[in-house]
């Protein structure tokens, strides 16, 4: 399984908003410690806003920041509103009726397993249990940014 650019992404923006915790963080500044564009993160941020996973601020000092605690957002919550396609095979998309073992196939049966499992042990981690704070904060360039306190949307 590889979780698309995306999603990467969007995990990657939830984890500075986090270790940005009180503050508004604003998508430049991600962009730039994240060394990619702008427009592709405002593209990611759609299904993270719809979610609740980040708030945005409007106005001349707004920005981002996360729209429920750390703690309460899974690597699992992510990747379900971030991925298209679970895909592990043909026989998981929509033209298996043409194979004359989809109702007893064991691989089918195998991945599902493993994809199963895969979705359980993102669900034990969240934004909050990957980021150290601290180092997070200094590799990322927050700690030189002048803090713009996070008010009511």
């Amino acid at each position: 399984m590889r979780l698309t650019r995306q999603t990467n992404y969007a995990i990657r923006i939830l984890m500075y908003c986090a270790a940005n915790e009180g503050n508004l963080s604003r998508i430049g500044e991600i962009a730039h410690a994240y060394t990619v564009s702008e427009l592709f993160l405002f593209k990611i941020l759609q299904p993270l806003v719809e979610n609740g996973f980040i708030e945005t601020v409007r106005g001349r000092n707004g920005g981002v920041k996360l729209g429920k605690p750390a703690k309460d957002i899974t690597l699992f919550d992510v990747v379900r509103v971030t991925e298209e396609n679970f895909a592990m095979a043909e026989c998981f998309e929509n033209d298996a009726a043409d194979c004359p073992l989809i109702d007893s196939c064991g691989l089918n049966a195998a991945l599902r397993k493993a994809l199963n499992a895969f979705f359980e042990v993102l669900a034990q981690f969240t934004i909050d249990d990957i980021v150290d704070k601290r180092d997070v904060r200094a590799l990322l360039g927050i700690d030189i940014l002048t803090p713009r306190l996070a008010t009511a949307s």
